[in-house]
């Protein structure tokens, strides 16, 4: 019988990995996801939770082009584009 170690997101608990650094690189990623949809919903007060929630989403997966974006090479944004 062969024992496999899997590894549960703290902020997804439905999430299994298996592999730590996966697992603790994707809670990071709903953190900033999650402080980026907070400074979305304040800097737009009419906007909905969720849908602050999935740009949150959206911007911490992509967190390198963006990135890229605000350091002046705004045409990093057509990588996403490549990306759906």
């Amino acid at each position: 019988m062969a024992v496999e170690v899997l590894y549960r997101s703290s902020r997804d608990p439905e999430r299994l990995f298996m592999d730590k650094a996966e697992a603790d690189r994707y809670d990071k990623m709903l953190e900033l996801a999650e402080s980026l949809a907070e400074v979305l919903h304040r800097a737009v007060p009419d906007i909905s939770e969720k849908q602050a929630e999935d740009i949150g989403i959206y911007m911490a997966r992509h967190r390198e082009v963006f990135a890229k974006a605000f350091k002046n090479q705004p045409d990093a944004l057509n990588e996403l584009s490549d990306k759906g």
